[in-house]
């Protein structure tokens, strides 16, 4: 399993909640805690958690590929529009 850290704002807007309650939270399910390097305290998620975040990746995922069908439908659609309709057919004619 990845070993995924976030900040106590990153957990806050996992978990749906503020960073302080964020923080609070870390402490009462006894998560581990470091500060970095940048001076941000990081916690490393447990297992429950790294499920919650993969499982956002995965649905922002999702909709990333819908829109990015929605582009290509609009682009086709607009593609045929603005295309001569006597060059549809006539293709390899000079």
């Amino acid at each position: 399993m990845p070993q995924i850290w976030m900040t106590y704002d990153e957990l806050g807007a996992l978990c749906g909640c503020g960073a302080m309650e964020a923080r609070d939270r870390a402490i009462h399910l006894s998560l581990d805690r470091r500060r970095s390097r940048d001076g941000a305290t990081r916690v490393k998620l447990d297992l429950a958690l790294t499920v919650k975040f993969l499982t956002s990746v995965r649905e922002a995922d999702f909709d990333l590929d819908c829109a990015i069908e929605a582009l290509r439908d609009t682009h086709r659609q607009m593609a045929e529009l603005l295309a001569p309709s006597g060059l549809h057919n006539r293709r390899g004619v000079a």
